[in-house]
């Protein structure tokens, strides 16, 4: 059995899975957070990244999957976003997109998944043009 991390080690390891799956522009962007910000983004750093993504019970791809299909249910449009590249970075496909957010609209309801593909579509397309770089 490994030793419990430090509060120290799981933010730094979990900063370092943020970059991986959101990508280092969209981290990059919010560098230098206000004071009233930083909060917010410690909070999620340390109980997000720094916990149930490191927990080895699934694949960040799988994680990523479920992430799109409860961001949609929860119509959280700009979180969707983000999480479509990061899904995308973690090499979920195009297609496995469309299929979750078709499911989404079959338990959620059409519109949900009609504002999940738009979502889905701009972080797709974004994701798209970085790659032709």
């Amino acid at each position: 059995m490994s030793e419990p991390k430090t509060i120290e080690e799981r933010r730094r390891e979990g900063a370092e899975v943020r970059r991986e799956v959101l990508g280092a522009a969209y981290v990059d962007k919010g560098k230098n957070p206000d004071p009233f910000n930083k909060h917010f983004l410690d909070f999620t750093i340390d109980h997000c990244w720094g916990n149930v993504w490191l927990r080895p019970g699934l694949e960040r791809r799988t994680r990523s999957m479920l992430n799109i299909a409860m961001l949609a249910v929860l119509a959280r449009w700009a979180e969707l976003e983000a999480h479509t590249r990061g899904a995308l970075n973690n090499g979920v496909s195009e297609d496995e997109i469309a299929e979750i957010l078709l499911q989404a609209g079959v338990y959620a309801g059409v519109p949900v998944a009609a504002e999940g593909f738009r979502s889905a579509f701009r972080a797709i397309e974004a994701w798209r043009q970085s790659a032709k770089r």
